[in-house]
């Protein structure tokens, strides 16, 4: 949740990670991905990726929002490695924009682009203290095999984790809840 305006943020655009493309394997010849972006099940996007050379080749496809037309763009993103420390390698896509190398990019007008040259932010940027705690706190819960609903009880310490590690985390959760209390109730002039 957020309620300050600002930059848009990555969660508003449609986004390509080489990670998944590398994990999956399309990025070996012959292969290819297929993605299709959806909004309030509206199609706003559609893309065919396939690897040619030493580099990608994206057929692209968006919804303008204000007219409502589809535009269409073939692209070529180039790619780079570096070595990992225990052997292998690891790819990068070299964003159109600025050329330097990224693991992500977006895309929601003519160009595949890093987060910087969209000057996008993180919906967690946007987000104000309490909300941020909460978040923390949520994911604490979810870490030790709980939901992340506040109204459920406490999940017990997980099989095979040290009693250091849950009570650690139990104090993290602790302070992340008090913090989100005091905050939502200092919104609501409680305090």
């Amino acid at each position: 949740m957020s309620y300050r305006c600002g930059k848009d943020t990555t969660e508003q655009y449609h986004s390509l990670d080489i990670r998944k493309l590398h994990f999956n394997r399309i990025l070996r010849s012959g292969r290819q991905l297929t993605a299709r972006w959806s909004w309030l099940g509206k199609v706003t996007g559609a893309l065919v990726a396939q690897r040619e050379g030493d580099c990608v080749i994206l057929h692209y496809g968006y919804c303008e929002r204000a007219s409502e037309q589809w535009a269409f763009g073939e692209y070529r993103i180039f790619l780079t490695w570096t070595r990992c420390n225990y052997g292998g390698r690891r790819p990068w896509f070299v964003c159109p924009g600025c050329h330097s190398r990224v693991a992500v990019l977006y895309g929601g007008h003519s160009l595949f682009a890093c987060r910087r040259c969209y000057g996008l932010a993180y919906e967690s940027q946007r987000e104000n203290d309490c909300y941020r705690a909460l978040r923390r706190a949520q994911t604490i819960r979810m870490r030790l095999g709980g939901s992340g609903s506040m109204a459920e009880e406490f999940p017990a310490k997980p099989k095979g984790m040290h009693w250091s590690t849950y009570l650690r985390l139990v104090a993290r959760f602790t302070a992340a809840e008090r913090q989100s209390s005091i905050g939502m109730l200092s919104r609501l002039g409680v305090l």
